[in-house]
């Protein structure tokens, strides 16, 4: 066994006693901690102030003669007010940075029933911090025992994970953080459900800023809100959640949008405006498609983020903003960087929590339940609730999951669908014959969208390819092309395009079967990446 070392204050009450026999007929916490036939204590690290030098020596003597093979190892601290908190963690943090310490040789335990209360605290957060690298032990008198006798102690392990009803508690509350972050639905696809545990540890336990990316409508918005419920109902912020879309944002209207103005910095600023960065102060700022902002914007989110302050239009002030940011982007902020288009200090600070959300194609398996979600949402916000029969719930699960759905838009074209299906159901019931009109009417949708991408073809093939295409491989080409451009690798892309035929194939290489489709035009991923 490692010798075991014990580091404790000095009681000026409880070790005090007279100095004569009679002293044996009291409790004192520090020579009581010796006297236990099942601890041994190899060593005493008494910390005790200049005035109480006769008390410590009396109590070292004592220790001494009780337990021989105990030695105190005495630690002048002087306080000029030991109930002054930031004075006493400030010097026990000196004392444990200076102090000899070995796990590898020795077990520490910290005795936790001497000294002022708020000397306890800062022992308590000291070794929570590991500064102290050691388990708290606490001690006490026997009820109906001699005064003398040494009474009880109890080693406290920080380790919660170790106490079965403690780390049931916080099992249960992660889960309940993590349920909070879905908006409650029961999600099926394994790695969104691994992506959103991630984000619940970072959100709770960081507060560096968040990088959500992903494909337009794949819910960046909603998780950032949903990010700042779960810190505000724990504390962590307090003040409001401000979002702004940064593709609205042009011009010079842009800087005073973010950082605010003075009155008259420019033609038309009959005010001073805060700004969104001074509102969001204290809570927190989301940047949704913040690749869209230029350069300039760019620099200066960055000095706000890393500094906390920043200069309005037209101010010879600064300001200060103490915000937590989440930035989301659909585009490839690596590319964008070795584009020139993104300042690469700027996305090496976003780059530290870094989530990307999948789109609604590759979570085939979560469209019943966020169709049932989607109705929820209907039923509060119009009043009224609406339900599938059996035949048109299967029938409108087996075109969501199939692949003639491409879900161009995620969540949005599904909470669309839902919002027409339920609006078209008066009586509260959607039938067969509305899933049809809604399977058809998605189906007209994304053909015109895909026919308006059919477009882009004329600049990416030759005159002669396009001319010999079949209209149905350009529809299909144009499709191809557009998951491409929203993709962020071709694994990825070929996942998506090929995430349903995959299921069926023992093994599959997405990213080989979407190159040699795209060479068969003369197409090549680099074309059309980001």
């Amino acid at each position: 066994m490692k010798p075991l070392v014990v580091i404790g204050f000095l009681g000026s009450t409880l070790d005090a006693g007279k100095f004569g026999p009679e002293r044996w007929n009291k409790w004192r916490p520090s020579v009581g901690l010796t006297m236990h036939e099942d601890l041994r204590v190899d060593r005493f690290v008494m910390l005790h102030g200049t005035p109480h030098t006769r008390l410590a020596e009396y109590i070292a003597s004592d220790i001494g003669s009780v337990s021989p093979e105990t030695s105190v190892d005495r630690q002048v601290i002087d306080f000029r007010d030991a109930w002054d908190f930031e004075e006493v963690y400030g010097k026990l943090l000196d004392f444990t940075r200076g102090y000899p310490f070995d796990p590898d040789a020795e077990d520490y335990l910290v005795h936790i029933t001497t000294g002022t209360h708020v000397a306890q605290i800062c022992l308590f957060l000291l070794s929570e911090a590991r500064y102290l690298p050691g388990r708290l032990l606490q001690t006490q008198p026997h009820r109906g025992a001699p005064s003398g006798a040494p009474g009880s102690w109890n080693v406290i392990d920080l380790d919660l994970s170790r106490y079965d009803s403690i780390a049931t508690r916080f099992a249960a509350v992660s889960a309940e953080s993590t349920s909070f972050l879905k908006s409650g639905i029961d999600t099926r696809n394994a790695a969104f459900n691994r992506l959103v545990d991630e984000i619940e540890q970072v959100a709770v336990r960081s507060t560096a800023p968040v990088l959500l990316m992903g494909p337009t409508g794949a819910g960046k918005s909603q998780l950032a809100r949903r990010i700042y419920e779960l810190k505000r109902s724990r504390h962590q912020v307090k003040g409001p959640f401000v979002e702004v879309n940064c593709a609205t944002l042009k011009g010079d209207g842009a800087m005073s949008a973010l950082f605010g103005h003075k009155k008259g910095a420019f033609t038309g600023a009959a005010a001073d405006r805060l700004g969104l960065l001074r509102t969001a102060d204290t809570g927190m700022l989301f940047l949704d498609e913040i690749g869209e902002l230029g350069l300039d914007e760019q620099a200066m989110i960055l000095r706000a983020i890393e500094d906390k302050r920043f200069l309005p239009v037209g101010a010879d002030k600064e300001s200060a903003s103490d915000f937590q940011l989440i930035a989301g982007t659909n585009r490839d902020l690596g590319r964008a960087v070795t584009e020139g288009r993104f300042r690469d200090d700027l996305f090496a600070r976003l780059n530290l929590w870094t989530f990307a959300l999948p789109g609604l194609a590759e979570r085939r398996e979560d469209i019943a339940p966020n169709l049932d979600y989607e109705l929820d949402r209907f039923a509060e916000r119009e009043g009224n609730r609406v339900t599938f029969n059996r035949e048109a719930r299967e029938r409108y699960l087996a075109f969501a999951v199939g692949p003639a759905a491409f879900w161009q838009g995620n969540f949005r074209d599904l909470a669309a669908s839902v919002t027409r299906m339920a609006t078209f159901s008066p009586k509260g019931r959607i039938d067969s014959a509305c899933v049809d009109a809604e399977i058809g009417r998605l189906a007209r949708l994304w053909r015109a969208d895909g026919a308006a991408q059919g477009d882009e073809l004329d600049d990416l093939l030759d005159p002669a390819v396009m001319e010999a295409l079949d209209p149905f491989d350009r529809v299909q080409l144009a499709h191809v092309v557009a998951v491409c451009r929203r993709s962020r690798s071709l694994s990825d892309a070929g996942r998506s395009l090929f995430a349903m035929s995959r299921m069926r194939r023992a093994s599959s290489n997405d990213a080989d079967r979407l190159r040699k489709y795209l060479a068969r035009f003369g197409l090549e991923w680099s074309q059309l990446a980001g």
